[in-house]
């Protein structure tokens, strides 16, 4: 009984080391990789998509992620990318723009 609790921990531990470990390379990616919006790789899109949903809403901005929601084969992204559009399109209406200097 002894040796089973032991071996459960030790695997336990090492599963938590694992994904902590994985967790930080994916971090340390999406930090890299943060304004790539229009990357071939999807993992940098993503990482982009983060990076832009942290910022203060802007006519440009959202111009550009229109942009990119035109462009994006993957739904996923293309969702994101909508909802990000959506928060910002709200910012910039409460800030006072009519919805028609936003751009279409």
């Amino acid at each position: 009984m002894n040796k089973r609790l032991r071996a459960a921990g030790i695997t336990v531990l090492a599963t938590a080391a694992a994904g902590a470990l994985v967790a930080l390379i994916i971090r340390d990616q999406i930090t890299r990789h943060q304004r790539d919006l229009f990357s071939p790789r999807p993992l940098r899109r993503l990482a982009a998509l983060g990076h832009m949903s942290r910022e203060s809403a802007s006519i440009d901005t959202i111009r550009v992620l229109r942009d990119f929601v035109a462009w994006e084969a993957r739904k996923l992204l293309r969702e994101r990318a909508r909802a990000i559009v959506a928060r910002m399109e709200e910012e910039v209406a409460e800030a006072g723009l009519r919805p028609g200097e936003v751009g279409a």
